[in-house]
């Protein structure tokens, strides 16, 4: 068997807006139009990972929270309707998903390996959180891929910014050694958004994009910094100024998941392609690509 590889890794925030406003079959309510730049920026991103051979979608979301260790998909198939519990009225949707269960195995044995408390997750009857769905859905709408799921352990919130960082490079590299073992083409997804500020209040029309903006100036310099850092290849310094950035704009990052995927990738001095920037309901997403041979062609 020949060795696994990760062909890319991908920055791939989970709004449902975007879901909502390309109305794809799977979903019920039906949009105007709305968040076009992010919408397009994803557009793009397909296209250089549809130029790429791989197998399976790796996939850590913030909104599969578990506080007793990492957990993993566990069942070979998945078909139910996810619902926002937030905006059920822009995200009502019937999901059919396969699970790669080997490689979640192999990643959960080498991380309990290495010292992290994991579990498989085998009830039949989960209801697959909507961060997975949405980054899955974004970056493979045609879903023909298999994907592995990762919990996001909340050691952020448990203990410190600090311990949630060393479990997830631990985590990434664990990752790593079991898909070059698996001898698979793995894509990483970091399933989460920059700034993290919420309106609290909704527009009467959701995609009324007259409404939409960053929460507040400071979030935005924030945003600014990190992506220079991404465009630039700074991934230590991007690493090592999250529990600042964690404390300073709320950000989803806190999950654990972007330290994750750059850990995977062995913190490589790499520019990420920055396809877009955007805000949702007032939080800073940003669309990227780490390709480790370089962006396709």
């Amino acid at each position: 068997m020949s060795e696994g590889t990760i062909v890319a890794g991908a920055l791939a925030p989970h709004p449902p807006h975007l879901v909502y406003a390309e109305n794809p079959p799977q979903n019920e309510p039906v949009a105007e139009c709305g968040w076009e730049t992010l919408r397009w920026g994803y557009e793009r991103m397909r296209r250089d990972l549809d130029a790429l051979a791989y197998d399976v979608l790796v996939v850590f979301s913030p909104h599969w929270q578990t506080y007793i260790g990492t957990h993993f998909l566990g069942v070979p198939h998945f078909q139910n309707k996810s619902v926002d519990p937030i905006f059920p009225n822009l995200f009502r949707y019937d999901y059919t998903l396969d699970v790669d269960v080997p490689l979640a195995e192999a990643i959960c044995e080498e991380a309990r390996d290495a010292g992290l408390v994991t579990k498989m997750m085998r009830n039949p009857d989960f209801r697959v959180d909507y961060g997975t769905i949405v980054s899955c859905h974004m970056v493979r709408p045609r879903w023909d891929k298999p994907i592995v799921s990762i919990s996001s352990c909340r050691s952020h919130a448990y203990y410190s910014t600090e311990v949630m960082q060393e479990q997830a490079i631990a985590l990434g590299q664990a990752t790593a050694r079991a898909i070059e073992r698996s001898g698979k083409r793995a894509v990483l997804l970091a399933s989460c958004s920059l700034s993290h500020r919420h309106f609290v209040t909704e527009s009467e029309l959701p995609e009324d994009m007259s409404k939409e903006h960053i929460t507040n100036h400071n979030q935005y310099l924030w945003d600014m910094r990190i992506i220079q850092m991404i465009k630039e290849g700074r991934t230590k310094e991007l690493i090592d100024v999250q529990p600042e950035f964690i404390s300073q704009a709320i950000t989803e990052t806190d999950s654990g998941a972007l330290t994750w995927m750059l850990a995977a990738l062995g913190m490589p001095q790499l520019a990420g392609e920055v396809y877009a920037y955007g805000t949702v309901i007032g939080t800073g997403n940003a669309v990227v690509g780490w390709y480790p041979k370089g962006v396709p062609a």
